[in-house]
C-alpha cells in the first residue's frame, strides 16, 4: 500500500483518555505537513479530560464543539443552572472533568478556547461535525442542537446530505447501531461514524482515521493494544431502514 505523506487525520471521541490519545498519536505519527482533526466529546467520562483539552489546544489542532463540551462550558459559565442540567452533565462524566482540573480550578484560557469551538468543518471532499445534521433542514437552518445531539434521524437518511462530500461524525457509539460490532466503523447513505466508544467497557477502541490514505489506526484504553487496518475492512454498512424502524419504536 503506497500512503500519501501529506494525510489528514481525523480522531474520533476521545472523552478524557488521554494516555491512550497519546499512545495512538504516537501510533499516528502525525508529522507537520499531516492536519489532525478532533470530532468533539474531548471532555467527561475518563479521569484526565483537562490534559486532553489543553493538548489539542496547544497543539493547534482543529476541534468540533462536541455535546459534552457544550454542556461543560454551559455548566461552567452559566447563570441559574438548574439541579436536574447539573445533576445530567455531572452524572454523564462531568464530575470526572472537573477532578482532572487541580482544585477544580478551570483556566479561563480552556474556557475561551472551547467557546471558540467551530459546529462544523468543510474540507471539500469531506466535512466534520460531531453528531450529524437534520435531514429535513437546509444548513443555514441547522443549529448546535442537531450538530452536537442528533442521532437517529441522521443515521436514517436515504439519500446523502451531499453530493459530493462524506460527512465524518463522532457522538455514537458505532456499536449500537444494528450489525456493528465493538471496533468496527459504521457507514451510512453519506456519512461515516468513527466513534467506537472508547470509555466503554464493551469497546476501550479509541480511533483515528488517515482519510487521505483511508487507514484506520486504533488503540485499546483499557489493554494498550494498538490494530490498523484498510477502511474498507473496518467498516460496516448500516441499513437506513432499520435505524428507521428503531426510531419509530423508541416513538411508540
Amino acid at each position: 500500500m503506497i500512503e500519501t505523506s501529506q494525510r489528514r487525520i481525523v480522531i474520533g471521541d476521545v472523552h478524557g483518555h488521554y494516555d491512550g490519545l497519546m499512545k495512538l498519536m504516537e501510533f499516528i505519527a502525525p508529522t507537520s505537513e499531516d492536519q489532525v482533526y478532533f470530532l468533539g466529546d474531548l471532555v467527561d467520562r475518563g479521569p484526565k479530560s483537562s490534559h486532553v483539552v489543553n493538548f489539542v489546544k496547544e497543539n493547534n489542532y482543529g476541534c468540533l464543539l462536541g455535546n459534552h463540551e457544550q454542556m461543560f462550558f454551559k455548566i461552567v459559565t452559566g447563570d441559574h443552572i438548574s439541579t436536574s442540567a447539573m445533576q445530567a452533565w455531572l452524572y454523564g462524566g462531568g464530575q470526572a472533568t472537573i477532578a482532572s482540573y487541580e482544585k477544580g480550578s478551570i483556566p479561563k484560557q480552556h474556557l475561551e478556547w472551547l467557546e471558540s469551538l467551530p459546529l462544523y468543518l468543510d474540507l471539500g471532499d469531506i466535512w466534520l461535525t460531531h453528531a450529524g445534521v437534520d435531514p429535513e433542514l437546509p444548513l443555514a437552518a441547522q443549529t448546535a442542537e442537531q450538530f452536537c445531539w442528533i442521532r437517529d434521524q441522521f443515521h436514517s437518511i436515504e439519500q446523502p446530505y451531499f453530493t459530493d462530500k462524506l460527512i465524518i461524525i463522532g457522538h455514537t457509539i458505532t456499536f449500537t447501531l444494528p450489525g456493528v460490532a465493538p471496533g468496527q466503523l459504521a457507514q451510512g447513505q453519506g456519512w461515516l461514524n468513527i466513534d467506537t466508544g472508547a470509555y466503554h467497557p464493551r469497546s476501550g477502541w479509541l480511533t483515528g482515521l488517515d482519510t487521505t490514505n483511508n487507514i484506520i489506526y486504533q488503540v485499546n484504553i483499557f489493554n494498550n493494544s494498538l490494530r490498523s487496518l484498510p477502511l474498507a475492512e473496518g467498516v460496516v454498512m448500516v441499513e437506513p431502514a432499520k435505524i428507521a424502524t428503531r426510531r419509530h419504536k423508541q416513538r411508540a
